[in-house]
């Protein structure tokens, strides 16, 4: 049973929204302002559980984060408890070059209200869009003024593209076929144990801000809304602790701090 009341307090609502397009919105965005991004567990030898009362226990009630595969669990779970048909599907990012298509590794819900599927996304730690009508050209802008857009495609099912100002990019590609918790077991192992997986190779985190959002990729700190961007360097592993905390709600030990492996000696 999910516990939805424990869930809402955790993401700063008053109280459940209703089982519309909007409040499948404001749960979303509650859900990013609140919970952030994150991969430590993986560098830190730990692994990532799917087992649901594992991964509610992280991110809700030990306030940590996760990455797609925890926060589409939770949210997952959200919008069922709220009486909503949702399943996950899976996706393949392609922000990141590489020969030939990348695997999926990612992991969103498609979700049906107000008489149609949308596309409901708490994971995607690289950037940030509101849930979207599945349909073909259909555009949003999200609070850092990021355009997306959903698009067909001939090899890949669906792709998501965002606009940053330079131009409509592929983000990540999915179908709507049947994924099966196998299949998300599968995905979650290559992606925590891969030593091709960027989250075995670096330390990665991003929380959604009421106007952007800020981001940090082992040492390098970024903070980008719609009017500017504020970057920095982490120069040393109580500088990380102490960024995780502030900016991410994040509370590591000095101990956890020091064997995320940045700054050796410390």
């Amino acid at each position: 049973m999910f516990d939805l009341d424990a869930y809402i307090a955790r993401i700063g609502l008053k109280a459940p929204p209703p089982a519309t397009a909007e409040g499948v919105a404001a749960i979303q965005r509650a859900h990013r302002l609140t919970i952030p991004f994150e991969n430590f567990d993986v560098l830190l030898g730990r692994g990532i559980s799917l087992d649901p009362p594992v991964v509610f226990e992280k991110l809700v009630r030990r306030k940590r984060g996760g990455y797609c595969f925890e926060h589409n669990q939770i949210l997952h779970g959200a919008l069922g408890a709220l009486g909503l048909d949702v399943r996950p599907l899976l996706a393949r990012v392609w922000i990141i070059p590489t020969e030939g298509a990348p695997p999926r590794t990612h992991t969103l819900s498609l979700v049906s209200v107000e008489g149609g599927e949308w596309i409901v996304d708490a994971g995607f730690g690289a950037a940030y869009a509101p849930p979207m009508p599945l349909i073909a050209n259909a555009v949003t802008t999200s609070a850092d003024g990021a355009r997306h857009r959903l698009v067909k495609d001939d090899r890949h099912g669906w792709m998501l593209e965002r606009d940053g100002g330079d131009g409509f990019r592929p983000q990540f590609s999915f179908t709507t076929d049947q994924v099966e918790p196998s299949d998300l077991a599968l995905s979650n192992h290559w992606t925590s144990t891969s030593p091709q997986s960027r989250f075995t190779r670096h330390l990665v985190a991003s929380v959604v801000l009421p106007h952007g959002m800020a981001s940090l990729m082992d040492t390098a700190y970024t903070r980008r809304s719609a009017s500017d961007s504020v970057t920095g360097e982490i120069t040393s592993a109580r500088m990380l602790q102490m960024r995780l905390s502030l900016m991410f709600g994040i509370d590591l030990t000095m101990d956890e701090v020091a064997a995320l492996g940045l700054f050796p000696g410390a």
